[in-house]
């Protein structure tokens, strides 16, 4: 477990989801270009191309159902549907000269799409 997370409702023995520093540091100033406090919510949803889809939304303040992680500071909210089809996620981000973003290494996708963005 990454010494520098800390999640509520999670014993040190459950699988949880990690964020790397590039993502994390990817999400603060995502933050505060926004002027946003709070999180990022990190969800999934019905769609795509593979039957789920990956969603982030900047929100204030967890749910009270909520798995709330935190990243040096930095705010993960997930719902518990979602973190049905989360839980060992590693949550990365990217650059490259062709594209950037963030890449989902999630060991429940049976399958996903060319892009990476849906799963099943």
């Amino acid at each position: 477990m990454d010494s520098a997370c800390t999640s509520s409702g999670l014993s040190e023995m459950e699988t949880m989801i990690n964020v790397t520093p590039k993502a994390v540091e990817k999400i603060r100033e995502t933050l505060a270009r926004h002027h946003a406090t709070g999180g990022l919510r990190l969800g999934v949803a019905g769609g795509g191309c593979s039957g789920l889809t990956y969603k982030f939304k900047l929100e204030a303040e967890p749910r009270s159902t909520d798995q709330v992680f935190e990243f040096d500071g930095v705010k993960l909210f997930v719902d518990p549907k979602s973190y049905a089809h989360l839980e060992g996620l590693t949550l990365d981000y990217h650059e490259s000269l062709m594209e950037s973003g963030f890449v989902f290494n999630n060991p429940n996708a049976q399958h996903s799409c060319s892009c990476g963005k849906s799963f099943a």
